[in-house]
């Protein structure tokens, strides 16, 4: 991944506790064409007290320019630079004291898209990963020989039947993915819901949350 690119350098928000306080993070990563403060509203949707949550925006509002089923090639270098931001996020978290096993990643659509990639490449015990509306990246017949291991990471995938961005074979592929690699996977598929975040999601996801209270 490169070290410089179009995301390096962007704004990052935060909600919740001063990192410095916190004893878990949550790292938000927001769809195309959104902006950081709107994946924020998911701090008040998924309370923790102990809790800072770290929002970061794409440049141009988009993280990379294609489909997250086009060839890999095509989206550079935004995708790495995306790759590259998480990275940073998660180094920083960890320098303020926080374990990765209370650090809890989640996106919605692109933004999902991203932070399953990343923890695909770099799987170790996360706090857990909030995929809403998304899945790995790459066209169909990607490689996927990830290394490393998930260690009992709590998962969640939800997604509509009917997504017109996010393909039911890519939400499974996505699941099967982190189940082998050692994840504990919860998938909703969820009929005619369209391209969004409903409360059952929500739900599902606060109980990944509540895992880490007392953190």
């Amino acid at each position: 991944m490169t070290a410089s690119g179009p995301h390096q350098g962007q704004p990052l928000l935060a909600a919740g506790k001063p990192l410095a306080q916190a004893q878990a993070a949550m790292i938000l990563v927001h769809g195309r064409g959104a902006t950081a403060e709107s994946i924020l509203d998911l701090a008040n949707l998924l309370p923790h007290p102990d809790f800072t949550y770290l929002a970061p925006q794409a440049a141009a509002f988009s993280w990379y320019p294609y489909s997250f089923l086009a060839p890999l090639s095509q989206n550079e270098p935004g995708l790495s630079s995306g790759l590259h931001m998480i990275a940073g996020l998660v180094s920083q978290v960890e320098a303020a004291g926080i374990p990765a096993e209370n650090i809890v990643m989640g996106g919605f659509s692109q933004g999902a898209c991203l932070v399953s990639e990343f923890v695909a490449r770099h799987a170790r015990r996360y706090g857990g990963l909030l995929v809403f509306s998304g899945g790995v990246i790459g066209p169909p017949g990607t490689p996927r020989a990830y290394e490393g291991s998930l260690a009992g990471t709590p998962i969640f995938l939800g997604c509509s039947d009917v997504d017109p961005h996010i393909p039911l074979a890519r939400v499974q592929e996505t699941a099967d993915l982190f189940q082998n690699l050692g994840g504990q996977v919860t998938t909703k598929i969820y009929p005619q819901m369209g391209h969004t975040i409903i409360q059952d999601e929500i739900d599902q996801a606060q109980q990944i949350v509540n895992r880490l209270r007392g953190a």
